[in-house]
């Protein structure tokens, strides 16, 4: 049991750490006449790992011990952030994950005796959300650009205008990234479905699994 408890912490750490390094590089590729770049950046693809690592651990401990595995992946994960990323994203980062995590964590607990797919599909579309909104605001609006400045770094904010999507009306830049990063979570947390329910029946079940 403590074994895999820390196998859970330490997968959590390194899904944060190297998506707060790659959400710092736009996908630099076409797309038919679209632009990747200005919809996506790589760490889009690799986040939504978490909160698979979340629903597992939901699943086999329980949610207390779920909320251990968050705080401990996050308390690590800043840390290496701030070695992997910039102090804003570190900041972003941070924020949106321990809120975002802790709710999935929630809504995953109330929807744990329904059907096997209805807890890490719910937790995880309505926690991608809030991920979104705060990692994306906080790392890349215009409003908070005080958080560079009070670590005396430039405005890194991602202000300047940009086709929405790569092909709709010109908004700022992180509008859409943040967009792009959204709709990738939304097709990810049905991906993450079918390894949640492999690794929840090949080897949960050889556990007690929390009720």
């Amino acid at each position: 049991m403590l074994s895999r408890f820390l196998v859970a912490i330490a997968a959590m750490v390194a899904v944060v750490a190297a998506s707060n390094f790659l959400v710092q590089f736009p996908v630099d590729a076409m797309l038919g006449g679209v632009n990747l770049g200005d919809i996506l950046t790589w760490g889009a693809f690799t986040y939504p790992v978490a909160f698979l690592v979340t629903d597992l651990s939901n699943r086999a401990f329980g949610p207390q011990r779920a909320r251990l595995v968050v705080v401990a992946g996050f308390a690590v994960a800043v840390i290496l952030s701030i070695w992997l990323a910039t102090p804003r994203i570190a900041v972003a980062s941070g924020s949106a994950f321990l809120v975002a995590q802790l709710l999935d964590i929630s809504i995953f607990h109330r929807l744990r005796n329904g059907a096997w797919w209805h807890a890490p599909m719910f937790s995880s579309l309505v926690s991608s959300a809030l991920d979104t909104v705060l990692f994306f605001g906080l790392a890349m609006a215009p409003a908070f650009a005080g958080i560079d400045a009070l670590f005396g770094m430039e405005d890194s904010s991602l202000a300047f205008p940009a086709p929405l999507l790569g092909i709709g009306p010109e908004v700022e830049l992180w509008q859409s990234l943040a967009l792009g990063d959204f709709l990738v979570k939304l097709v990810m947390a049905v991906l993450m479905l079918a390894p949640y329910k492999t690794i929840r029946d090949l080897v949960l079940r050889k556990m007690p699994v929390a009720a």
